[in-house]
């Protein structure tokens, strides 16, 4: 146990990796710009040589792909808030592969607190404005009196509840499926941890992901009703 708690605090501490202009720059920020990278060279070379009329197997696959990311945004935010599935969806997106990239030898990013804790303070922020852009500034005051006045300071409070259920869920989920497995390595070193591995580092992976996404867009379609 004494190794497995040595190896946690290894895992939880993100490591500057170098200095710009005097700030730091973490492990975690260097693999979100490698994600960044990979998906602009490949956005780049995909949509090359695009085609109106008669489009190949590549391209429809491609297109079909993208539709389907923008239709889960979509289908959770419902078409008054549209808008925003284009946030949802590139969140989603930077997610599943942020939560994947540990299976090739990087540190997954959402294994850094202050990560989550940035999303989840992006994601509130876009909630608030949505409900402000709806409703207008006052129309979005009165919303914390209702349904009655008395329970207004529940309602503010509320509005921190919010980012930080998203952040510590996100941050959670992820560190207790990476002591789930040391936890089996430790019980059965051979075999076993390849069969969990493939649900604690995939499935459950990709599972937290969308669930992230979906209270985000929970969170917007009730700022904008």
């Amino acid at each position: 146990m004494g190794n497995l708690g040595e190896t946690l605090i290894e895992e939880l501490t993100c490591e500057t990796v170098f200095t710009i202009g005097g700030i730091g720059i973490s492990e975690s920020v260097v693999v979100t710009w490698i994600i960044m990278a990979v998906f602009l060279l490949a956005a780049v070379l995909l949509t090359r040589n695009l085609k109106v009329e008669n489009p190949g197997r590549g391209q429809l696959l491609l297109e079909y792909g993208v539709t389907w990311i923008q239709n889960i945004g979509t289908g959770i935010v419902g078409e008054e808030g549209k808008g925003y599935g284009a946030y949802l969806s590139s969140v989603l997106i930077y997610l599943g592969i942020a939560n994947l990239i540990g299976i090739v030898g990087f540190k997954p990013p959402t294994k850094d607190l202050n990560v989550t804790a940035a999303l989840a303070l992006m994601s509130i922020v876009l909630i608030e404005f949505a409900g402000i852009h709806k409703k207008g500034l006052r129309g979005w005051l009165k919303s914390f009196t209702q349904p009655i006045a008395l329970i207004t300071p529940i309602n503010i409070l509320e509005v921190v509840i919010k980012p930080l259920s998203l952040c510590m869920r996100l941050f959670g989920n992820v560190l207790g499926a990476f002591v789930i497995m040391k936890l089996i390595e430790c019980i059965l070193p051979v075999g076993l941890p390849v069969l969990f591995s493939a649900y604690f580092d995939v499935f459950d992976g990709l599972i937290q992901a969308y669930v992230f996404v979906f209270l985000t867009g929970l969170f917007i379609k009730e700022a904008i009703e």
